[in-house]
């Protein structure tokens, strides 16, 4: 295997520089922007997932050359193949961040990012400890199987992720059209971490923006319309492990209490707020009844 640094790490000190100064403008312009007990559970938070990754990194790289010694084909270090490996990589992303929305089980990892009801660049390190556990790597493995180099996806996988941490801000408003219409943006990803019923479960997006567009999960971010963050029912607590372990805890409880196998399967793998009597409510219920609220009414006919 080639040696490749990991480029996360030579990211972390310009992600603090950059809360820093983005502390010092929301000091400047408004401090609801950031609040102390927060930014120091997403830190906590990044530090577990951080450790957690260090601990699960060998068994994820050992899969990878696995499948990369049964590739289907070669793909050699080419310009072409860095920049067609990213391109998938991102879609490969854009399918796990849906899934992770769609499938409890993905989203009892995945609700850690979205816990905080502030969004800022600290926002961008609240990450999981348990991605391991829900497997979230799995959505990586076929690139390995094709015949991408384990060294360039992974390196890929790193530079995606420092990408997305610049759009975790409200500082910045909306960049030119031509960039908001291809890659992903504060804008776009604003929308996709509110609980406005409108925005619920919408801009998927890694890095490239027109995966959504595509595959019609894209909505704009409205002037008219601010997003409120968090999830929809909110933790209510700065507690680490409760911020990180309560979603595996109501899916335990909901299994224990489910009638019969196929509810106990559907717990698992059924959208977040799923319930086998209805009682509770999904991303799908929530903007169908606000869509019901805010459709045209029509004219009598004459």
């Amino acid at each position: 295997m080639v040696e490749l640094p990991d480029p996360v790490n030579w990211a972390i000190p310009v992600f603090i520089l950059l809360i820093v100064i983005e502390m010092l403008v929301a000091r400047w312009r408004g401090r609801h922007r950031y609040d102390p007990q927060d930014t120091l559970t997403s830190l906590g938070l990044g530090l577990g997932s951080t450790v957690a990754g260090v601990l699960t990194a060998g068994a994820v790289l050992a899969m990878a050359v696995w499948l990369s010694d049964r590739r289907l084909i070669d793909i050699p270090f080419a310009w072409w193949s860095w920049a067609l490996c990213f391109v998938l990589d991102d879609l490969a992303y854009y399918v796990f961040h849906r899934s992770a929305h769609r499938v409890r089980w993905f989203w009892a990892s995945h609700v850690i990012h979205h816990s905080s009801q502030h969004y800022n660049l600290s926002t961008a390190l609240r990450q999981t400890w348990t991605g391991f556990i829900s497997a979230s790597f799995l959505f990586r493995l076929p690139l390995f199987l094709i015949g991408f180099p384990p060294e360039m996806v992974l390196f890929c996988g790193g530079i995606n992720l420092i990408y997305q941490f610049w759009i975790h801000t409200e500082v910045i408003g909306r960049c030119p059209r031509w960039f908001e219409a291809v890659m992903n943006t504060p804008s776009h990803h604003r929308v996709h971490h509110a609980t406005n019923a409108r925005y619920l479960d919408r801009n998927y997006a890694g890095v490239f923006i027109i995966w959504d567009r595509m595959f019609g999960t894209f909505t704009p971010e409205r002037d008219d319309e601010k997003p409120r963050y968090g999830i929809v029912k909110n933790l209510g607590s700065y507690n680490l492990i409760w911020a990180a372990f309560h979603e595996w805890m109501g899916i335990a409880r909901d299994l224990w209490h489910a009638p019969g196998l196929v509810n106990k399967w559907r717990y698992l793998t059924r959208p977040p707020g799923w319930s086998h009597d209805g009682s509770r409510e999904s991303s799908e219920t929530i903007r169908a009844r606000w869509e019901a609220r805010h459709a045209p009414v029509a004219e009598p006919a004459e």
